[in-house]
């Protein structure tokens, strides 16, 4: 009888462990939080970088217990969507989201898939961060947009600067495929170049998404000897392509682009063609990055088997939304008061060293604060990895 109810005891007494645990658990509530962006096609770097930062993320804060907000906890469920680069499945990816009940998205990676989105956002109270350049987008009376990265026409004027004062860089080409991004960086880039005083002598050649062969396009541009080629935003799978192809020409001059790229994917398409490529990198460096900023690059690693530099950069949009949210735990399901947040609103950067801050920008360019802070890093591509060229800020 006694082993009976010793038994009986424990046994209960684990039920109601278990139960308390299992209650304690259950006491955190959800919050959604929504990617659309591509991650298929030959821009799928960007959007899987997207996805995979806040994954990674959010795995890490459910470990640590959550997220409070306001008197709630909640764990992090990302909801991703795949838009194959298309707007059309943009939208549908938005609407889904807006089902769902989903008011905090980050994507689209594409000018006009964060274009074609917008009408959605706005009728659904949906706050979204495209990593995308209109600035249309984040200009009065567009307000639910908030860019998630520094923008071309932020980036090339630094680059071209730069290179201009210390690599001597006088005449400058463009080069853009034939969709609306790359022409509308290509047009941009061109009207920076020129106000700083550079010798644009070949804006005027695309060519088609699809293309395999990039010498007889590439030719004429060449041919004008630019002491800079910029391959305007070029999609990290047609990148090695067109650096490949003009070295082979014989072209020696630098090359750049205002588009983050994939280290791997250079490495494997140009191999050391691809030295001294420039792009935009991720907004971290080894002498920025904070011990936080690293176990994320370490835990990245563990859950994916790889890691994308550009990540340094879309690790910020998840956690733009969460502090904000924490700010004003009424934006939870109301987006004006997330808008009013924003203004004010500032907390301490968790990924880099010092006593940087979250806080949000784009007056200077849009009118308004749209953007996320972020710090400009520019990268040079160096035997198979990213070196820093130099680190920026954008106001």
């Amino acid at each position: 009888m006694k082993r009976r109810n010793f038994l009986a005891t424990t046994g209960l007494t684990l039920a109601l462990a278990l139960t308390a645990t299992s209650a304690a658990w259950a006491q955190n509530a959800t919050l959604k939080i929504g990617f659309v962006g591509v991650t298929s096609g030959p821009a799928a770097a960007w959007g899987i970088s997207n996805q995979r930062s806040m994954e990674a993320r959010a795995a890490w804060l459910n470990e640590l217990g959550g997220v409070q907000i306001g008197d709630t906890t909640y764990d992090i469920e990302i909801v991703p969507f795949d838009d194959q680069k298309d707007p059309k499945r943009a939208i549908a990816g938005l609407e889904k989201m807006a089902q769902d009940g989903i008011h905090y998205v980050v994507g689209p990676n594409v000018d006009d898939g964060a274009a074609a989105v917008r009408p959605v956002a706005e009728q659904n109270g949906i706050m979204y961060f495209p990593y995308a350049f209109p600035k249309e987008l984040y200009t009065a009376p567009a307000s639910n947009a908030i860019l998630g990265m520094v923008a071309n026409y932020q980036s090339g004027p630094a680059i071209y600067k730069y290179l201009m004062e210390n690599k001597g860089v006088k005449t400058v080409a463009f080069i853009a495929g034939n969709e609306s991004d790359p022409l509308s960086q290509r047009d941009s880039g061109a009207a920076a170049a020129r106000d700083l005083g550079l010798d644009v002598v070949s804006d005027t050649v695309t060519y088609q998404m699809d293309t395999t062969d990039f010498t007889p396009v590439l030719l004429p541009v060449i041919q004008t000897a630019p002491d800079l080629l910029v391959l305007s935003g070029v999609s990290p799978a047609n990148a090695p392509q067109l650096i490949r192809s003009a070295r082979e020409l014989g072209y020696t001059g630098l090359i750049s682009t205002e588009t983050a790229q994939d280290a791997a994917v250079l490495a494997e398409g140009a191999g050391e063609l691809a030295n001294g490529f420039i792009s935009v990198g991720g907004a971290s460096t080894p002498e920025l990055a904070s011990d936080a900023m690293k176990e994320f690059v370490t835990r990245y690693t563990a859950m994916f088997g790889e890691y994308n530099d550009e990540s340094n950069t879309k690790v910020y949009a998840l956690e733009y939304i969460i502090e904000t949210l924490k700010a004003n735990p009424a934006a939870i399901d109301n987006v004006d008061e997330f808008k009013t947040t924003m203004d004010t609103f500032e907390a301490p950067n968790p990924f880099m060293v010092g006593d940087a801050k979250l806080t949000y920008v784009g007056t200077s360019s849009f009118g308004q604060k749209r953007q996320v802070s972020v710090p400009l890093v520019v990268n040079e591509f160096q035997d198979g990895k990213f070196e820093t060229l130099f680190v920026a800020q954008v106001d």
